[in-house]
């Protein structure tokens, strides 16, 4: 359990080094790659849960998929807080780890970048804020997300699934990311969040915890359960 429990700390914070960093490389002032755009962005996300899924192997990366393995019976509740406890936390290490390596990026953009922006750097936040639609975005998408890749995981050739997710990543970031930037992902949103409030960040904006604690917070275990009664009734599993 507890090499089980650092894998997921590890995976989730590897995967958040990744699409953080690269959210800093788009939007920061001095760095390389400034204004590549959401192509750029979506496809480092995609590519950076397939390395840490192909690196840490059998891992979520995610509560809501761990809460589908609850109740489709292959973990337990003991299990699932603490694995959900490690991948938050993975969030906020990988976040600061991103932090650092930016910290000359960001002094130069204060002043000169919104602090909304900045903020977004680290967690989602809708294009037009209307939590119900927003609600349901997220919870489409997380149900599309978990539900796709239950199917995929039947798959038994090697190598094929961390592959696949990460194209699935990659068309659901293309094709339903606009709405709210597609957290699909407590940890993935938490986990960086927390970690804005906490980095001394210049005139940093709010939070926006009623945001985070009802879209990326909740809709991604909506939308597991939908995928686990797709999974349960469709896939036969």
């Amino acid at each position: 359990m507890l090499h089980q429990l650092l894998s997921e700390f590890l995976g989730t914070a590897l995967m958040v080094i990744f699409g953080v960093g690269v959210h800093c490389d788009v939007v920061l002032n001095d760095t390389k790659y400034q204004g590549s755009g959401h192509l750029f962005a979506i496809t480092t996300w995609a590519f950076g849960i397939t390395i840490s899924l192909i690196i840490f192997g059998n891992v979520t990366l995610n509560p809501a998929m761990a809460f589908v393995q609850v109740l489709l019976g292959h973990m337990t509740w003991l299990q699932f807080f603490p694995t959900a406890l490690v991948q938050i936390l993975g969030g906020v290490i990988g976040s600061c780890i991103v932090y650092v390596m930016y910290a000359d990026s960001f002094k130069s953009s204060y002043g000169h970048i919104d602090n909304v922006t900045i903020r977004n750097i680290f967690a989602t936040s809708p294009a037009v804020r209307n939590l119900p639609r927003n609600f349901f975005v997220e919870f489409f998408a997380t149900f599309i997300f978990l539900a796709s890749i239950l199917a995929i995981s039947r798959v038994q050739t090697p190598g094929v699934v961390p592959i696949a997710v990460g194209l699935l990543v990659w068309a659901i970031g293309m094709g339903l990311g606009g709405p709210t930037g597609f957290a699909m992902n407590l940890a993935r949103d938490m986990g960086p969040r927390i970690a804005h409030a906490i980095l001394p960040i210049k005139d940093k904006a709010a939070s926006d915890w009623q945001y985070g604690l009802i879209v990326p917070g909740v809709a991604p275990f909506a939308g597991a359960i939908g995928a686990a009664l797709f999974a349960k009734f469709y896939l036969g599993m």
